[in-house]
Formats: structure tokens, sequence, C-alpha cells
């Protein structure tokens, strides 16, 4: 049928420790390949409970609970707790993935002040924390990361623009339907092949409609039904790595009995030319269950790349939206 890219962030120190090893070794043993994403710099989850303002906050939150797949003391991180450093404390682990065959890439340096600062930053902030991430990111691997998979789906153009220059040929920073290449207002390319998540997360569908723990699963399914057409799926190590892992088995075992072959960011890509994809500009927009404005293509010229991703009607809140 077609092919579905597993793009797999990991946000936090518990989720680099516990869900990462979970979902890998579950992967591994089923020759089912990934793109890992990684936090590189310091865990600061707890300062994420300053977005108790933004709109839609609270009704996350009563849908899934924190507290169960963050832990209380994950919260504290970067509050009343030190951020412990990841990429610094977890060298053997994030090496583990890379060494069983997984492609790699930068998630961000500080997942919280990323998802919340970035988007109205300027060029020198930007460039401190992609650069800090890119650093520490060659120091583990030996070499230079070639994917990014911006934290929260957060981004400004010159956030776009630095990915090139750090070495970044992929990306996957934004939400959206279709493989697009990004512009500036003139037109004029800025950045690599952005491959958007195309698909709702579990923690945008859970406690809507009708959907649970035990059939939410079926929402995504849905979705994939018959189709022909390549898509890109994001999960956390937090969630689908942990208390949701057998949600995520349930849903792999669904799209492989629908014919899809899972894969990596960088296979999906491997067979489009970007001299063939359509050209957006990148603005912001609105996803359906999730918080906030996220990065998504918006009409350039006669061109419109994207439309607001849809779920279906049927009926989280995760700290790291």
């Amino acid at each position: 049928m077609a092919r579905i890219a597993l793009k797999i962030d990991v946000d936090t120190w518990r989720g680099t420790r516990e869900g990462m090893p979970a979902l890998a070794q579950w992967l591994e043993r089923r020759g089912i390949q990934a793109t890992f994403l990684f936090s590189l710099g310091p865990d600061h989850t707890g300062r994420a409970l300053r977005r108790v303002f933004r709109p839609g906050f609270f009704s996350k939150v009563a849908r899934t609970s924190v507290v169960e797949h963050y832990g209380w003391r994950t919260l504290m991180h970067g509050t009343l707790l030190p951020g412990p450093d990841i990429g610094r404390r977890e060298v053997a682990l994030l090496r583990n993935v890379a060494r069983a065959g997984f492609e790699t890439g930068i998630h961000t340096w500080d997942h919280v002040r990323w998802q919340d600062g970035v988007a109205t930053a300027h060029e020198a902030w930007t460039r401190r924390e992609m650069g800090a991430a890119a650093q520490r990111y060659a120091e583990i691997f030996g070499q230079s990361a070639h994917i990014h998979g911006a934290a929260g789906w957060q981004m400004n153009e010159a956030a776009y623009r630095l990915e090139t220059h750090f070495g970044i040929t992929l990306a996957s920073d934004t939400r959206g339907s279709a493989p697009f290449m990004p512009v500036d207002a003139t037109g004029q390319g800025i950045g690599p092949m952005q491959l958007p998540t195309t698909l709702p997360t579990l923690d945008e569908l859970i406690g809507r409609d009708g959907w649970d723990v035990s059939n939410v699963e079926q929402a995504l399914l849905s979705l994939t039904q018959e189709q022909d057409f390549d898509q890109v799926y994001t999960l956390h190590a937090e969630l689908e790595g942990q208390k949701w892992l057998p949600i995520f088995e349930r849903l792999i075992q669904g799209w492989q009995a629908q014919g899809h072959r899972l894969t990596s960011l960088g296979e999906l890509a491997s067979v489009l030319d970007p001299k063939t994809l359509l050209r957006s500009r990148v603005g912001q927009g609105q996803v359906p269950g999730r918080s906030g404005a996220l990065a998504v293509p918006v009409c350039f010229s006669d061109l419109c790349v994207d439309k607001e991703p849809t779920i279906p009607r049927h009926r989280s809140a995760d700290v790291h939206d």
C-alpha cells in the first residue's frame, strides 16, 4: 500500500532512559525501521508548567495524566530539581540506538526552552540553541547530524536557514499533509526538504470523540485504510515507549495488516526529488487536540501546499506539546 515513517521524539531524561530503549528493542526484534530524534541538553521539563495560561492547555491535561507518563521527579526538573544533562549522562544509550541500525538525528538542545521560545526568538538565540545540539550530537556519534525534527513543531525562519548551515539535509519540523521545500517571501529556498508529521498523535486523540486507550489505534487505522500515499507518524518515547506501548503494538500490527511498510524518514525521503516538490512558506496553524500554534505550510503564490490536518469525527495532555 504505502510507507509510514516512524518519527520517535525523545523529549526527557526519563524517556531516554526508559522509553527509548523499550521502543528500540521492540522495533529491532521485529525488523522495523524508525528515526529517533534526541534531546541532547538539559531536561527542564518542570518549566513547561508555565504553559498553564495557554489556551487549550487545561483541556489537554484533563484528558491524559501528565504525572502518570512523566512522573513527579521529571516534572520537577528545572524547578525544584536541577535539570539533568541528557546527552552527557546517557551517551551509551544514545549510541546503542545508532548501533542497532536505527536512523538518528537532533530533536533539540533544551526541549522546553526551544518549544516556548523559538517562535519569537532572534537569529543569534536560535543559532546558539541549534549549535549546542549539533556540537553535542557530533561529540556523541563522531559525525554531524543530518536530520532535525523541531521540539513541539516550533520554528522560526532563521531556524530553517540554520539547518542548512549545520549540515541538516532532511527535516521534519512541521505538521502537514505532504513533503515540501520551505521558501521565504521571495520564493527562495531557506532550508532542507520538510517531511511533515501527517497523522495525528495519540495524545491528540485520546479523550476526544470516544477514543480512549482501548480503541484509539482505530482512529489512526481509519485514516490509513486503503491509502496509497506515504505518511509520517510522530510518537514519543515517554508515551508509546512506556504506558502506551500496548497501543503502539496494536497500531503497528494494524498497519502491517493493511499492507503498509514501516520505515524511517530517510528512506521515505530517498525516493523524493526536491526539484519536483511543492514550495511553500511556513507559518503557524492549529492542530485539533493540541494547544498552541504549530509550524505548518501556508499558501505561497498560487499554490497552497497544505490544509489543516484532519481527525476522524469519532470519539492528551503531554507536557511536551
